[in-house]
């Protein structure tokens, strides 16, 4: 029997928000993962489809394995979730329902042997696609330093990025950076001692820069958000974990445009002012309780954002549920 590595985060609230409005409609989970998700909604839905969409083939391919004995109720996509949305395939069912889990899976950091944990002796790479040329070594080792640095401070919101970026613009002249702990190190030895005593270590927001800008995370979450807005069934349901502030402050604001409270300088205000496309089910972000944080320390950080579309308009006329 395969051995299921990732705990799926606020599974309970994401089932309690996330309803199907027909006994036999269709869910897409974007980031399947290894399927916990998507299980959770086969089991309680018996006549549900569930679309998992997943860039990452050996997690698709895990999640299958996971979920084949629900039969033709679930379909697996290998896709980058943003593109998936924007070209949803017509003889799919259309959804009511859409996930977003922005977590990276625990398989990554403790299988995949790609470099995603600073702890672990394994090759830099970062990839959720292996198929994809850029990996976090190319960045490492041919971005120049002040982009280098840029990418550090706006993606992992370090405050000693241009230390950093220095540090390693000199290791790398000695030679290549090819290993997760040896960027660990550098990035350790650069810092002011008195940081190295911190909550977290001090790789920790170099390491999540470096994915977010090897797999463009933010910039495929804006558009998969504008993606699955268009796409949703009237009165169905989008809902995203974020587990940093920057995917929180992208579901946050977008939410709020499109439900037409966006703020006054946003170009777009006007429109979904006049005609708001969603409704906010959470007003503030709903985070895991207590016990699930006990049993799973990495949910901590996890904010859950639910939002309804509203009716489309029809004669002029637009109709709030």
């Amino acid at each position: 029997m395969m051995q299921i590595i990732h705990y799926s985060v606020m599974k309970d609230e994401v089932l309690t928000h996330l309803v199907p409005f027909q006994e036999n409609g269709a869910v897409v989970d974007c980031t399947l993962g290894e399927g916990g998700h998507a299980e959770a909604f086969l089991e309680t839905y018996p006549e549900l489809t569930v679309v998992g969409v997943d860039r990452d083939e050996e997690l698709l391919k895990r999640a299958g394995e996971r979920l084949e004995h629900y039969g033709s109720r679930f379909l697996g996509v290998h896709a980058w979730f943003d593109d998936f949305l924007s070209s949803y395939p017509g003889d799919f069912p259309r959804p009511q329902g859409i996930l977003m889990d922005l977590g990276i899976s625990m398989y990554h950091y403790e299988a995949s042997n790609r470099g995603f944990s600073f702890l672990a002796e394994e090759a830099l790479d970062m990839r959720l696609d292996v198929s994809q040329r850029l990996s976090a070594r190319d960045v490492v080792n041919t971005y120049d330093e002040r982009r280098l640095a840029d990418i550090i401070y706006q993606y992992g919101e370090e405050r000693y990025s241009r230390r950093i970026a220095s540090a390693i613009s000199r290791a790398r002249h000695i030679r290549q950076i090819t290993q997760a702990k040896e960027l660990r190190d550098i990035v350790y030895f650069a810092v002011p001692a008195g940081y190295r005593r911190g909550r977290i270590h001090p790789a920790t927001k170099t390491f999540q820069a470096l994915r977010i800008a090897v797999n463009s995370e933010l910039s495929r979450l804006s558009r998969g958000i504008d993606a699955a807005v268009s796409l949703l069934s009237e009165h169905g349901r989008i809902a995203v974990i974020s587990f940093h502030s920057l995917e929180d402050r992208i579901v946050k604001h977008t939410f709020r445009r499109y439900a037409g409270k966006a703020p006054g300088d946003d170009p777009l205000l006007q429109q979904y002012s006049e005609r708001p496309m969603l409704r906010l089910v959470t007003k503030k972000p709903l985070i895991p309780e207590s016990e699930e944080v006990t049993q799973n320390p990495a949910s901590r950080s996890a904010k859950l954002r639910v939002a309804q579309k509203l009716q489309e308009p029809q004669e002029g006329r637009y109709e709030t549920d």
